[in-house]
């Protein structure tokens, strides 16, 4: 559809929603005392209007630009190309369940899902660890007007200084849009984020060019090729059979592929439009729930970018299930497994990095089993199969590493943020060797 967008990006437009309110009268019989008593006549009593909804304004501008964080530094970039811009960020690290939390209110949700707020002192632990790279995940929708779209100028202030802090340690940084995909098919109400259907298309790409133009005001000029940009997380069809599992033959499934290509094409548009450094920013785009098959299959397309080489493709691989993420599952890494790795990383290479566009794994990891000696071999294989190819990966860790009555469910926990070690060092120096493999 067309997008209604002002030549400047960066120009809010503003529109008040219209709706009216019909009032409806209900009228009585009435008996006058000098006549008969008699059986009154029932008046039919009217249906209640239906209550009209607000027009749908389309997919325009609707921010409070005045109270909008602005970027007002100046640097630079020194390498334009996302090819070997992935290449150098080798070794990542997920801030996970932390600015994406949902829980709590206001500036609370940072430590809503039980992880301590970030200091810099945490950063600069993770750089002194050998981490080239940090995905920090955010979650916008909660932190926005419900009638603007306007982000919370505290909540971007603060990603803003946490993304700093990794930038002053010489680190790339990826930020993205993270729990911002709306739980279930139905029509979502304003500002509740995005959903991959043709049911909230319109909502969807107005949330994602207001979030996009904020971000890409917040962060422009002061920020060269350390900062990557990611459209969205995981994007999916919530509380369907198909959240996780992509059926190319499903009507569902092919609605969910066309709308969500173009989401990414709207992103990446936004971000251009706003010129400066953006025009060159590299940018990621996932598919369908970041997995790898959705990304493989035909119905995902990249988006079309006026400036070359300036694409990432974004995958999520917790590969193979059974082993990594799965509990019980199983516990031992075997050769079918790593055979699994060779076939996925294989058809990524073809499909995209030999064809100009690099690919990042942006989530992966292996949850605790007490299977230590199997969780080394497993990072020491992902990381140098990937890197093969020019891959970088980037670690999930949502702090949960103690295994407790057999449970094994997403223990990936592994950078202590109180004290600055690692819980597993041995996992470290795995993944640290295995990204000096040879690129072919």
């Amino acid at each position: 559809m067309k997008k209604t967008i002002s030549s400047s990006i960066a120009a809010m437009l503003s529109l008040v929603f219209l709706g009216s309110i019909i009032c409806c009268a209900s009228t009585d019989s009435k008996k006058t005392k000098s006549e008969p008593a008699k059986v009154e006549e029932k008046t039919a009593t009217p249906e209640p209007a239906k209550p009209v909804e607000p027009e749908d304004p389309g997919v325009i501008l609707m921010f409070d630009e005045s109270v909008a964080v602005k970027d007002t530094g100046s640097k630079a970039f020194t390498c334009t190309s996302a090819t070997e811009v992935v290449k150098r960020m080798t070794l990542g690290w997920n801030l996970g369940n932390t600015l994406d939390a949902t829980g709590g209110a206001g500036m609370n949700t940072e430590i809503s899902w039980g992880q301590p707020k970030t200091t810099k002192e945490m950063i600069d632990g993770l750089a002194k660890s050998g981490i080239k790279t940090i995905r920090i995940p955010v979650s916008w929708s909660r932190h926005m007007d419900r009638k603007t779209y306007t982000v919370n100028a505290e909540w971007m202030s603060r990603v803003k200084t946490i993304v700093d802090w990794a930038i002053e340690n010489d680190m790339y940084v990826v930020l993205n849009c993270h729990h911002d995909n709306f739980n279930n098919p139905r029509k979502m109400p304003a500002v509740s984020g995005y959903y991959p259907n043709s049911t909230n298309k319109n909502e969807s790409e107005r949330f994602l060019l207001n979030l996009w133009t904020q971000i890409a005001l917040a962060f422009n000029d002061g920020y060269d090729e350390h900062l990557i940009f990611e459209t969205m997380n995981e994007p999916r069809l919530c509380g369907t059979n198909h959240e996780w599992w992509f059926d190319a033959n499903a009507a569902d499934c092919k609605d969910a592929a066309a709308c969500l290509n173009e989401y990414n094409q709207l992103v990446v548009d936004t971000i251009r439009a706003s010129g400066g450094n953006n025009q060159k920013r590299m940018i990621a785009c996932p598919g369908l729930a970041a997995s790898p098959d959705s990304a493989l299959a035909a119905a995902f397309k990249m988006p079309v970018d006026d400036e070359p080489d300036k694409l990432i493709v974004s995958v999520h691989m917790y590969t193979p299930y059974s082993f990594a993420m799965q509990s019980p599952g199983e516990r031992t890494f075997t050769s079918s497994h790593k055979a699994n790795l060779v076939q996925y990383f294989g058809k990524l290479n073809t499909r995209f990095v030999s064809k100009g566009y690099p690919v990042y794994i942006g989530e992966y990891g292996a949850t605790n089993k007490d299977n230590l000696e199997d969780r080394v071999a497993w990072f020491d294989y992902f990381i140098k199969e990937s890197r093969k190819y020019g891959m970088t990966c980037m670690l999930w860790d949502n702090g949960v590493w103690e295994v407790k009555n057999n449970d094994y469910n997403e223990h990936y926990g592994f950078y202590n943020r109180r004290e600055q070690t690692w819980y597993f060092p041995e996992i470290l120096a795995a993944m640290t060797a295995a990204c000096q493999v040879e690129i072919q």
